[in-house]
């Protein structure tokens, strides 16, 4: 099959689905994060929550594949989601804004972990699993602190 016939009917049989067949996972992920609107997570920082940042494109296959992990992560481990709050940074909207620029944010799929002033942690561009996790347990950690 030629790659064109190949797109066309993957095209076709995507449209012809109904809705409901598609698979949960497919929404699970931006329903745990807050969309970022400008002070959402000062505002939540003064509050004394700790915040995990998802610098976010939805071309991204990177961020596609972090988005994965932690959708499998918060699911796994229920901490997470008790007492993190998440919050997704649109980047083709915010890359030339304070919140990204003021952090210095090198490009889309960087995860960060913030409580206070302060940053906990940092993921550019990681994928794994283990990092990922490592980089939860360090926000639940922050919370207990």
């Amino acid at each position: 099959m030629k790659r064109r016939d190949f797109l066309q009917l993957s095209a076709a049989v995507t449209l012809a689905a109904p809705l409901a067949s598609l698979p949960l996972r497919a929404t699970a992920a931006t329903s745990t994060m807050l969309t970022y609107t400008p002070g959402l997570i000062e505002e939540r920082l003064g509050k004394g929550e700790v915040v995990f940042v998802d610098y976010h494109a939805s071309w991204c296959g990177t961020c596609a594949a972090q988005d994965k992990v932690i959708t499998e992560l918060q699911a796994e481990t229920p901490a997470y989601l008790e007492k993190v709050t998440f919050i997704r940074v649109d980047w083709d909207t915010w890359q030339a804004d304070a919140v990204t620029t003021s952090r210095n944010i090198p490009r889309r799929s960087t995860l960060l972990v913030l409580k206070g002033d302060a940053e906990l942690g940092r993921l550019v561009a990681a994928t794994s699993k283990a990092q990922i996790k490592e980089l939860l347990d360090t926000a639940v950690a922050a919370v207990t602190s």
